[in-house]
C-alpha cells in the first residue's frame, strides 16, 4: 500500500501542497473582490462625493473626487490582475503583488475619510500579499 498524501519533490523544488494552491486562488478571488468593491467606493466618491468625511488639516488633502478616481482605478487593475493571478501569470501575481501595495497605501491615506472599510480592505491587501509571496508559484505548476 502506498502513502499517497506525501508528494516528494525532485531535488531543488518544493513539494506541491494543495493547501497552498487554495490560498493562491482565494487570494485571486480576495483580489477581484477587493478590487470590486474599491471601484465601487470609487464610484460612490464621484457620483456623490458628501457620502465620505471631509477632515480639516489633513496632510494628504486630496478632495473626494480625486479619491474616487484613485479607488476607481486601482479597484480595477486589481480586478485584472486577479484574473491574470488565477490563469497561473507571473507577471499577473507581480503586478498582483504591487497593487496589493499600492491599494494597502491608498486605503491607509483614505482611512479620515472612511476608517473600518479602509483598515478591512488594508486586512484584505496584506493577506494577499502574503500569499501571492510565499506561494505564488503552486498555480503556475
Amino acid at each position: 500500500m502506498t502513502d499517497r498524501s506525501t508528494d516528494y519533490a525532485p531535488a531543488g523544488h518544493r513539494a506541491r501542497s494543495s493547501w497552498a494552491a487554495g490560498g493562491i486562488i482565494f487570494a485571486a478571488v480576495l483580489m477581484m473582490m477587493a478590487g470590486s468593491f474599491q471601484a465601487l467606493a470609487g464610484l460612490v466618491a464621484l457620483f456623490q462625493d458628501s457620502f465620505y468625511a471631509s477632515t480639516a488639516n489633513y496632510v494628504f488633502e486630496l478632495d473626494v473626487t480625486s479619491w474616487g478616481w484613485i479607488h476607481l482605478l486601482v479597484g480595477g487593475l486589481l480586478v485584472i490582475a486577479g484574473l491574470g493571478v488565477l490563469s497561473g501569470n507571473v507577471a499577473a501575481r507581480i503586478v498582483g503583488i504591487g497593487l496589493a501595495v499600492l491599494s494597502a497605501i491608498a486605503n491607509f491615506l483614505f482611512i479620515p475619510h472612511y476608517p473600518f472599510w479602509s483598515l478591512a480592505i488594508i486586512a484584505v491587501d496584506i493577506y494577499v500579499i502574503w500569499a501571492l509571496v510565499a506561494h505564488g508559484d503552486e498555480l503556475a505548476d
